[in-house]
């Protein structure tokens, strides 16, 4: 059965277009059934306007749950939102966020995008990566879904580093999607991802105490 998929963005749309990719490749069994913006001039709405998806603005807690509720949303993907937002009623367990490093390291209010690189950079860590986890109320919190490593390499830059997450992000991402729309989630933070439903454990289930 095709889930019906929320958005929440801010920026781009980047990850959004990942995922939108992917269910036209016939990989995620998903449709896009709302985008929410927090801003206005976030151009992931020219994205949702050009492939037809109902799209609104708003930072106002009550208005996205409603939203997406109103929408018929299964499953909700953070991608890219800078406001925080706590899933409550039917869709409590039910959003996703993907976060640019192994969390619960480099994690919390203030740490997103290259303030995240920059961080790990300036910690002297060896390995970084991105890290799939269910939203609650506190910024990077719930449990957590599916990781992967990214090593740091000695010449990175926040640019080269961001990259190579980046690349984590998309492939992690719309698996662990595509598992929770084949399986649900039973309350287990070990997470068997799967391909086509089939599934293939990815080993990257645990999450590190630090870096």
């Amino acid at each position: 059965m095709t889930a019906r998929l929320g958005i929440l963005l801010s920026g781009s749309g980047s990850t959004y277009a990942n995922l939108q990719a992917q269910i036209q490749q016939g990989t995620l069994d998903a449709e896009i059934a709302l985008v929410i913006a927090s801003r206005p001039q976030a151009g992931g709405l020219q994205q949702a306007a050009d492939w037809g998806h109902p799209w609104l603005v708003s930072r106002d807690q009550e208005t996205i749950q409603q939203g997406l509720v109103d929408h018929g949303c299964d499953w909700v993907a953070m991608c890219g939102f800078m406001s925080r937002f706590d899933p409550r009623g039917p869709l409590s367990g039910r959003v996703l966020n993907v976060h640019p490093s192994l969390l619960p390291a480099f994690g919390g209010q203030g740490f997103y995008g290259d303030h995240v690189h920059r961080a790990v950079l300036q910690r002297g860590a060896r390995v970084s990566g991105c890290t799939v986890h269910l939203v609650a109320g506190d910024y990077d919190s719930g449990p957590i879904l599916a990781q992967r490593i990214v090593p740091v390499h000695g010449s990175d830059s926040v640019e080269s580093l961001r990259q190579r997450v980046q690349a984590a992000e998309r492939h992690l991402y719309p698996l662990v999607l595509q598992s929770l729309i084949c399986h649900g989630y039973h309350g287990s933070a070990d997470l068997t991802l799967v391909n086509g439903c089939d599934a293939w454990d990815l080993g990257f289930t645990t999450a590190p105490a630090a870096l």
